[in-house]
């Protein structure tokens, strides 16, 4: 290297770690064990390396501005932004700025390069990340700004193996609620729509929830009545016709998304079936859909306000180096017109 100014990636080559881990270890910030942090420190002597203390500075420098970044989730909709973000975007507006952030929000799809986008160039103190359509493949992407130590926080489903930091609802507890309230008022043949995989883990923990609600009860889950589907209300249209079509009894409906919801009450009711006295549905989310149907949708209210502040309030720690929590927000169950014995 003779003639040229040695790098942390030099560093990172010799030691053999990564170059996040060579950043981390010089600055004697992040999670480095002591026997690496050696390793690297006499690679740099070795290469005669010096901080650029200057671009340490501009590095470190705070500019007051956050990223809202909005992965395209929604496969069969006009609109590629899931509706319940809507509002959790307003919640981060308004809570970001009181607390002297300017906010850019932005739809990035799913071919977009834009975790080293944003990380290389400093566009914002941290990220907020929302939606994802295979939640593997999504944080695959999103680990490229912890390999650059830049904060972020990802709303989503809580997993405390996860190396990055998750905030989410307590999706299993709120099926779990809103199916055995469905027992409670007599059901037993209670359809379960959505797509519980491990690309889709929010709607994997409600089927968790669902699955121990009935099973508490005494009721063995069947498989004819869980239809695969994703959030949209076309959606929800099919899960009907094909249980109607293929002939299956049922006389509740618990959906993962509102969208769905609506979609099965519009599709009952277009076949004959009264909501909620032959049929209940539930939702979850408490769209603001919910109120304009009929029968206006009973649901699990997601607290999109609660979210907001614990994301923005997570993300605010993390740029300031200190360690952030897990943490689940609560749901609430919310009984309107469309669940009825």
């Amino acid at each position: 290297m003779t003639g040229k100014r040695p790098t942390s990636f030099d560093i990172a080559a010799l030691a053999g770690v990564s170059q996040a881990t060579v950043s981390r270890a010089l600055s004697q910030g992040g999670v480095v064990s002591e026997a690496v942090r050696q390793r690297v420190v006499d690679a740099a002597a070795q290469l005669n390396y010096t901080v650029d203390v200057n671009a340490r500075k501009l590095r470190s420098k705070k500019i007051n501005t956050i990223a809202v970044l909005i992965s395209e989730d929604m496969e069969k909709s006009d609109s590629p932004i899931n509706p319940f973000f809507m509002p959790l975007i307003g919640s981060i507006l308004k809570y970001a700025g009181s607390k002297g952030y300017d906010v850019l929000v932005s739809l990035q799809k799913q071919s977009d390069n834009w975790g080293s986008d944003y990380g290389h160039a400093r566009r914002a103190d941290g990220i907020i990340f929302l939606g994802y359509n295979d939640y593997d493949t999504y944080t695959k992407k999103v680990a490229v700004l912890g390999e650059m130590g830049e904060p972020w926080v990802l709303w989503g489903p809580v997993i405390p193996e996860h190396p990055n930091l998750v905030i989410g609802s307590d999706n299993e507890g709120g099926a779990y609620s809103a199916v055995k309230h469905l027992i409670g008022l007599g059901r037993r043949r209670i359809a379960f729509l959505g797509e519980p995989s491990a690309s889709h883990l929010e709607y994997k923990e409600r089927f968790e929830g669902y699955v121990r609600a009935l099973t508490e009860a005494g009721i063995t889950p069947d498989p004819e009545l869980m239809i695969d589907c994703f959030i949209s209300r076309e959606d929800g249209v099919a899960a009907i016709e094909r249980l109607m079509s293929e002939g299956v009894a049922f006389d509740a409906v618990f959906a993962v998304a509102d969208l769905l919801a609506v979609g099965a009450i519009q599709q009952l009711l277009r076949a004959g079936r009264s909501v909620p006295k032959d049929v209940s549905v539930m939702g979850f989310d408490d769209l603001w859909v919910c109120t304009c149907t009929s029968p206006m949708l009973s649901t699990v209210r997601q607290d999109t306000t609660e979210a907001a502040h614990v994301l923005v309030d997570a993300l605010d720690v993390l740029i300031s180096g200190h360690p952030v929590e897990l943490k689940r927000i609560p749901t609430q169950l919310i009984i309107r017109e469309s669940c009825g014995g």
